[in-house]
């Protein structure tokens, strides 16, 4: 969505649609495309990787993969924590239940912020490990062809 202004506001759109309107803006400016901060950055990226040889490259990918497929420690928190709160139930109830208390309310403010905030980092670093990953699958295929040119 964008303002009267011209400018990017509030979207629950992704970051797809946002650089899809920069682009769009850019483009309407006159602006050459490589002035996009995200388009900058991927091709920071590309550079760096291109200097790395092949056979490091490739220890580099297996990482990413590992990365991406890896449950890593958000998502064991994020199912194991239900559990631990489960185990004390009966002291957490007493607790935060006790004569007109608002801590609960605190708490579960306090658990739904930490859930949501820990849910966005692991699927955006999901997201920017698959940057990565096509970064070098396509570096390496291109390595491929020109060798066996």
């Amino acid at each position: 969505m964008e303002g009267k202004t011209g400018k990017t506001m509030f979207s629950l759109r992704g970051d797809a649609h946002k650089i899809y309107l920069k682009l769009k803006r850019a483009s309407k400016n006159k602006k050459p495309f490589k002035s996009i901060k995200e388009l900058i950055e991927v091709e920071d990226i590309q550079k760096f990787y291109i200097s790395i040889e092949s056979e490091t490259l490739k220890k580099i990918y297996y990482c990413m993969i590992k990365e991406k497929n890896g449950s890593g420690i958000i998502p064991i928190l994020i199912s194991s924590a239900p559990w631990l709160f489960f185990l004390f139930s009966k002291q957490l109830q007493e607790f935060l239940f006790k004569e007109g208390s608002f801590l609960w309310v605190i708490f579960v403010f306090a658990y739904i912020t930490i859930l949501t905030l820990s849910v966005i980092l692991h699927f955006h670093e999901k997201s920017w490990a698959s940057v990565h990953i096509e970064i070098i699958q396509e570096i390496l295929h291109e390595r491929k062809q020109k060798f066996s040119e």
